[in-house]
């Protein structure tokens, strides 16, 4: 029996990819990949009615219970998670807003779940806009080690679970743009020093897009940049081959990560005086804030972080900026300051709430 998920628990620590670490962790945050599959003998997801949904859902989860992956499997249902549950996984990068809407207008059709390991490096969303949708997170710039560790879970499943493939379409999806390998790579990039050179920040923008790829904020498809952090992925699967999608990405992150590194030095010897003080203005008001709204917070760490990569600030390590940037979204700051009981605090509560989760975290560190 899969116990609920605790949220105080789960809260209080982050998946195992954001500790840190990993190749060319000054610039690359993590890499995901992100497989679409579909079974067969299922109409898709946008034509299953509520009993289909609920039997495949269950078949899948007794597969992905028995496989253990990534260790313990965890099953969240979305049709019995509270709200606070919901938000915590979006949070954590294991759900989609589709998949856990928090909209009590919105209704969560039967049959949505998913499934992770106790890592959290391996994810299954079941009835999305697919009936599966797998994806692995790897810390740093490590493609090799996200796509080593999604296709052996792909090809564990499929042993299992018969896949929708056509023998020249190749995997089918319920978007268009997925039909193929149904790969989607990323790469999750914080870009400080591009962010304040708007210029050159356009100019990378502009290049991906010019290869095929996008550029997206910190959540993905339709989310902002908050933080100086990007999303650089592939847009379309069909007729390219995973190693021609991956191909992709490894040509134009390297450039990206020369780019960066590039102006970031260029600032630091023509406006070191001008860095300094501006990381130690953000270390201040992290340490001292009464109020802080999210996309504030999150420029003030992005500040901080600039300051450990070129020396300017001490006593704090990329890890723990990493995870404290996901543990000041709303309903991580609900629980770790406001408790894992009763409603949501409104947006001026919350902000107070997240300002005292700081002062209390920043206390800790040295100066």
């Amino acid at each position: 029996m899969v116990q609920p998920l605790d949220p105080q628990r789960f809260a209080q620590r982050v998946g195992s990819w954001l500790a840190g670490g990993g190749p060319e962790a000054d610039v690359v945050v993590s890499c995901r990949m992100r497989l679409a599959r579909n079974l067969a003998g299922y109409p898709f997801v946008l034509r299953l009615d509520d009993a289909k949904a609920q039997e495949l859902a269950a078949k899948v989860r007794a597969v992905l219970e028995a496989q253990r992956i990534d260790g313990e499997t965890i099953w969240v249902g979305m049709d019995e998670a509270p709200t606070l549950v919901k938000l915590l996984l979006r949070e954590r990068y294991l759900v989609s807003r589709d998949l856990a809407p928090t909209d009590p207008r919105v209704p969560t059709r039967p049959g949505r779940g998913v499934a992770f390991g106790e890592h959290e490096t391996l994810a299954v969303m079941v009835n999305e806009e697919d009936h599966l949708r797998l994806s692995s997170l790897a810390a740093g710039y490590d493609l090799g080690a996200a796509f080593e560790s999604i296709r052996a879970l792909d090809q564990t499943l499929e042993r299992e679970l018969p896949y929708a493939v056509h023998p020249e379409f190749g995997y089918l999806t319920g978007c268009p743009t997925n039909v193929g390998t149904g790969l989607r790579a990323s790469v999750m990039m914080h870009l400080p020093a591009l962010g304040l050179v708007k210029s050159e920040l356009e100019k990378v923008i502009h290049a991906a897009q010019r290869t095929g790829l996008a550029v997206r904020g910190m959540y993905g498809e339709g989310s902002r940049a908050a933080g100086d952090f990007y999303q650089v992925s592939n847009q379309v699967t069909l007729g390219r081959s995973e190693e021609k999608l991956i191909a992709e990405l490894e040509d134009l992150v390297p450039s990206i990560l020369a780019f960066e590194r590039r102006v970031r030095e260029e600032l630091y010897n023509a406006q070191r005086s001008a860095l300094e003080d501006r990381v130690q203005r953000s270390y201040g008001m992290l340490r001292t804030a009464r109020s802080l709204a999210t996309d504030v917070a999150l420029m003030h760490l992005s500040n901080v972080r600039l300051g450990v990569l070129l020396g300017l600030q001490a006593g704090i390590t990329l890890s723990e900026l990493q995870q404290i940037a996901v543990q000041i979204q709303k309903g991580h700051v609900h629980v770790l300051v406001g408790g894992a009981e009763g409603k949501l605090a409104e947006t001026t509560e919350r902000d107070r709430q997240r300002a005292a989760f700081l002062r209390r975290r920043f206390a800790e560190f040295s100066s």
